[in-house]
């Protein structure tokens, strides 16, 4: 009996249906609906269903070399739209990566630096664990390191890498703290001991990288004594909710947006200044398409007053990504030399037709995102990008005090 071995990009395709991520890609029926819905498809020489029928077809070798698997931003509309249920961003486009970085193809330089970083510092950026506090300097609540005061708290906040040391950012983060305050939390933080969730490590296939994020941090949060994790960044609760608990380590989580919906009624007595701004808001993919978290960031604009809320044409669950999402944030430059554009340059250009003035996200990478597309495109001025965050905190007269 003569037994056939089958193709390395077969093994590979059953790998991942016995990942637990949707239903197995071997049951493609080729219908082109992601390739039609992906936003970077028409750039791709093999968008998710190529990738599938050449994997099937023996090329698996020529999908891995091809600039395509550095291409996808995890926007998760293919898998969304896939009639087949093939989990393609969580399953399919992580388990090329990981096979491509074992056979010795790196990706792009940027995303390698990226990856670097974490492994050294524990965070993205490359910034010393010793700057991770720094947001809080001389800020007129009081921010509890639990690393070194340990203490039961309703809150446990993973405050996140971007909002840690990101300039532009870290007035979002001062500003959350001051609203957790106002609403009468016990709310604390993990300071220099903090480090990155690892959510685009995943999606990128250094899962090594992940495993050894997910072990470190389960060591640190079993430690700790709370009622809840927040996190600003809906990369990290996807992470958190969804692929954390496969190596044992669950813990409650919200996303920052669901957290202060569940409190609308206690917030909305403290709104005393009204934001007079005709508002639109970017449903990023993780909270929103991924999650279905599409009413909690409305409701929260709409209890401000003086916000007049209104809608792109593309929301929801049709709404562009910004690009940032799933190592995106560090693959602008591959992305555009392989014949794609930067989708937040095309997003700014979306909610500037509303007529809106204030672009609202709820994603630490947005603000930096539709900033800098916002010079790019002409719109700095007209268009301001603001986190959800900054407009409570203004109506809540809770803004940066001057020092005299």
């Amino acid at each position: 009996m003569i037994t056939l071995e089958a193709p390395k990009g077969v093994e590979l395709l059953e790998k991942v249906a016995k990942s637990g991520e949707g239903q197995s890609p071997l049951g493609c029926m080729q219908c082109g609906l992601c390739a039609a819905s992906c936003p970077l498809g028409e750039a791709m020489e093999f968008p998710p269903r190529k990738l599938i029928l050449q994997a099937m077809a023996g090329n698996l070798d020529k999908v891995l070399q091809s600039p395509t698997l550095w291409m996808c931003v995890a926007c998760y509309t293919c898998s969304l739209r896939c009639p087949r249920d093939i989990e393609l961003t969580d399953g399919l486009w992580p388990a090329l990566r990981d096979r491509a970085m074992q056979q010795g193809l790196q990706p792009p330089a940027e995303l390698q630096e990226t990856f670097e970083n974490i492994f050294k510092y524990g965070n993205t950026l490359g910034k010393s664990p010793r700057q991770r506090l720094d947001w809080a300097k001389d800020l007129d609540v009081r921010v509890l390191d639990l690393s070194k005061e340990p203490r039961p708290v309703d809150v446990l906040w993973l405050v996140g890498c971007y909002p840690s040391y990101y300039p532009r950012n870290r007035g979002v983060t001062r500003a959350f703290a001051r609203i957790l305050t106002a609403l009468g939390v016990s709310w604390g933080v993990l300071g220099t001991k903090e480090k990155a969730i690892g959510e685009c490590d995943r999606m990128f296939g250094e899962e090594g990288l992940f495993e050894s994020l997910v072990e470190e941090n389960r060591k640190l949060l079993d430690a700790q004594q709370f009622g809840t994790l927040v996190v600003l960044d809906p990369h990290a609760f996807r992470a958190l909710q969804n692929y954390y608990p496969r190596f044992g380590a669950w813990y409650p989580v919200q996303h920052y947006t669901t957290f202060l919906a569940e409190r609308i009624e206690q917030i909305k007595p403290l709104l005393i200044k009204p934001v007079e701004a005709t508002v639109t808001y970017h449903d990023n993919c993780c909270a929103g398409r991924r999650c279905g978290y599409y009413e909690q960031p409305r409701a929260l604009l709409q209890a401000i007053p003086g916000v007049k809320l209104v809608e792109m044409a593309r929301n929801r669950d049709n709404a562009l990504c910004c690009g940032g999402g799933g190592g995106g944030m560090w693959l602008d430059a591959h992305i555009v030399a392989h014949g794609g554009r930067r989708l937040s340059d095309d997003r700014v250009r979306q909610a500037a037709d509303t007529g809106a003035d204030t672009l609202a996200v709820s994603c630490p990478y947005e603000l930096a995102r539709f900033e800098d597309a916002a010079k790019v495109t002409g719109l700095e001025g007209r268009l301001h990008v603001r986190d959800i965050i900054e407009l409570l905190a203004q109506s809540m007269d809770l803004g940066e005090r001057s020092v005299s």
